[in-house]
């Protein structure tokens, strides 16, 4: 039995009759004859019977509407404690980003000022993982390379930034003088960059390909504020994001030409969360953060 069944059930006691219940919810009578029928099914006692012309119910019958009453009550009353919840304007929200984005985005969430209330979490994983996280959390801020591939349909996409990634170097390093770089200036260098499967791979490995050479990868670190103490100490050099990577004092970025080298930053969620008045202000709050990141962005260093 479903709540359209016992809907029936009751106007047809209340009313009287198949075609004054059918004029009640502005159906035919065959159609309300067809639910008396399913409902039937999963009843093992009559719940109607024929006086004359009309269909009345039985004492079953007419004890079931009397407990459909009692299931519209509750059903009307988790409908009220759904939209109570989903108007929330100060509900939990879960927002997950890689450390990057977690770095730039999440102090600008907390100073907001404004509900809702966060949870916040950190989650630097291979990009096709960043989908599948959109299970555990309302929004979770993932990123990919210009010529990586598309987010699936399964997830919705909210944008943020499309973010140059630079040569990170040392102050005092010879190619520190250009003002851009191409892959030949940097191809011959020690390079400090993310492990395997994480999007920067792919850029590093355009940069080799457009050098005709491979790439002496040193080390393999994902936290890019630990890579910028390696690239400051003189341990190589490596792809910073030019916004959400924390500046040091002994490091330059510049730009690279000849390859893409450019990085989506997009929030993902699941399209049914934003039902929730709670998850579309995180969503407003970070649109608004990500032109603030854009817009406050000084020289490179």
């Amino acid at each position: 039995m479903d709540e359209r069944q016992l809907r029936v059930l009751r106007e047809v006691g209340e009313l009287g009759s198949v075609t004054a219940a059918a004029e009640a919810l502005l159906v035919t009578p065959s159609a309300i004859s067809q639910q008396l029928r399913l409902l039937q099914r999963s009843i093992p006692v009559p719940l109607t019977e024929r006086d004359g012309r009309r269909v009345v119910l039985t004492d079953a019958g007419r004890a079931l509407a009397a407990a459909a009453v009692g299931v519209e009550r509750a059903l009307a009353h988790a409908r009220h404690t759904v939209d109570e919840f989903v108007e929330q304007p100060d509900g939990i929200v879960s927002v997950a980003a890689f450390h990057s984005a977690a770095a730039t985005f999440f102090p600008l969430l907390l100073r907001a000022g404004t509900p809702p209330r966060l949870s916040l979490h950190d989650e630097d994983v291979p990009q096709d993982e960043f989908p599948l996280l959109t299970r555990e959390y309302d929004v979770v801020l993932a990123h990919r390379l210009d010529h990586g591939a598309a987010w699936p349909g399964t997830v919705a996409v909210t944008p943020l930034l499309h973010e140059p990634l630079d040569v990170a170097l040392p102050v005092d390093h010879p190619l520190a003088a250009k003002r851009h770089l191409t892959p030949r200036d940097v191809a011959g260098e020690p390079w400090v960059t993310v492990h395997d499967g994480f999007p920067l791979m792919a850029t590093i490995e355009a940069i080799g390909a457009a050098a005709n050479r491979r790439l002496d990868l040193v080390h393999r670190i994902n936290e890019f504020a630990v890579v910028a103490e390696v690239v400051a100490a003189g341990a190589g050099i490596a792809l910073m994001p030019r916004w959400t990577a924390r500046r040091h004092p002994d490091v330059v970025l510049r730009p690279l030409r000849g390859v893409h080298a450019r990085r989506h930053i997009d929030a993902l969620h699941r399209p049914e969360r934003t039902a929730r008045q709670a998850v579309r202000t995180v969503l407003t709050t970070l649109r608004r953060s990500a032109t603030h990141t854009r817009r406050t962005d000084g020289p490179l260093l």
